[in-house]
């Protein structure tokens, strides 16, 4: 990402914790209030790499072939930021039902001690930069055409994480520990309904929307991209699908590539921004599933006693046998192959127009350039 493209989307973030805490002057909160929610928004908000709001800026400027500039940049970019708040709203909402300890190199907001003891306030918190987005898109989008689109857009994209969240958690409670629940099918299912969707289909969705793409009467589904019975993705995109139905079938297994390389990150990786607890979570990872499909006996018998136990000692001896198991080089078989195979769906997407946007593959070339060989 560009450092200049990143400072210009950063900017904007001020204006809009601005109109957010003018909102709260409006009703009238008093002092204390304000002061938390500003705190709130600060910390939890613009932290991170921002790539998933600033691919909503990236999309529409490939769709229009221009640079945006002036209020038609600000919109865009608000769209951005109603992405990094959702982010912001399950990564509050996560690290307190993980019991995680940092997160982008600083303490969970719940473990927040000063100037604010947060504690299990930070569930509101969380509801709080939730609520934000429906505020920002009400103020600045009611009224246009497609309005009614970008609400349902997050609501939907908001329910399907949250189911992906609800079978994470329902597969691997941290007090109950049965790898005979973990696979691979349930890791995709996990992770196309968690992280892909959210991750990589909002920000494409929301920009196609803006930018005058027509949203089919019916949007695509999940069983239209990959069944569950199989690992195989498709490698040809179907003739006559709409762009969102395009978007969906590159999108969804480029958002598990992604996830698979966090979980990877999370074993194997270092200065990633955060203490990697997947094992000592009984996290249903791509790591531990792979383990299983290829240890030993023996080796799946250190794997049951010692996995999902709050115990660093216990923790190193997975990753010993994960690393019998050469993961590592399983992991990076796993990239090249599922590089070349988004690539190639890529290089058959076919160029439409609408107006005076294009649909072309540039956009979700824009996104594996962000994420291939990533280290953090």
């Amino acid at each position: 990402m560009s450092a200049v493209k990143k400072d210009r989307f950063a900017a904007t973030f001020s204006r809009i914790k601005d109109e957010l805490l003018e909102f709260l002057d409006i009703h009238h909160m008093p002092p204390d209030a304000k002061a938390w929610f500003q705190l709130n928004l600060e910390y939890n908000v613009p932290g991170g790499k921002l790539n998933r709001g600033l691919s909503v800026v990236d999309t529409v400027e490939i769709l229009r072939g221009r640079p945006l500039e002036g209020e038609e940049y600000f919109e865009v970019a608000l769209l951005g930021w109603g992405v990094e708040l959702l982010q912001a709203f399950f990564l509050v909402s996560d690290d307190l039902m993980d019991s995680s300890i940092t997160r982008r190199g600083q303490p969970c907001w719940y473990r927040l001690e000063h100037p604010f003891k947060v504690g299990t306030i930070a569930i509101n918190d969380a509801f709080m930069l939730e609520g934000a987005i429906y505020f920002l898109l009400k103020k600045h989008f009611k009224g246009r055409p497609y309005y009614v689109d970008l609400v349902d857009l997050f609501h939907d994209m908001s329910y399907f994480t949250e189911l992906g969240q609800l079978i994470d958690l329902i597969t691997a409670p941290e007090d109950d520990v049965d790898l005979n629940r973990f696979s691979s099918l349930k890791h995709r299912l996990i992770v196309v309904y968690k992280t892909s969707y959210y991750s990589f289909y909002l920000p494409v969705a929301l920009a196609m929307i803006y930018s005058g793409i027509s949203v089919p009467k019916e949007m695509p589904g999940l069983a239209q991209t990959l069944r569950f019975d199989s690992v195989e993705y498709p490698t040809n995109l179907k003739p006559g699908e709409s762009p969102y139905h395009v978007a969906m079938d590159i999108l969804l297994p480029l958002g598990e590539y992604f996830q698979v390389q966090d979980d990877y990150l999370d074993c194997f990786g270092v200065n990633i921004g955060k203490v990697g607890t997947d094992i000592l979570d009984n996290k249903c990872s791509w790591v531990i599933c792979t383990a299983l499909k290829l240890a030993s006996p023996q080796q799946r018998s250190i794997l049951e006693a010692n996995y999902g136990r709050k115990s660093s000692e216990m923790e190193l001896k997975c990753k010993e046998v994960f690393e019998q198991l050469n993961i590592r080089q399983v992991y990076h078989d796993y990239e090249e192959n599922a590089y070349k195979r988004i690539g190639s769906m890529i290089d058959s997407v076919r160029e439409e127009t609408w107006g005076n946007v294009t649909f072309r593959g540039d956009i979700f070339r824009s996104f594996v350039a962000k994420i291939y060989k990533r280290q953090k």
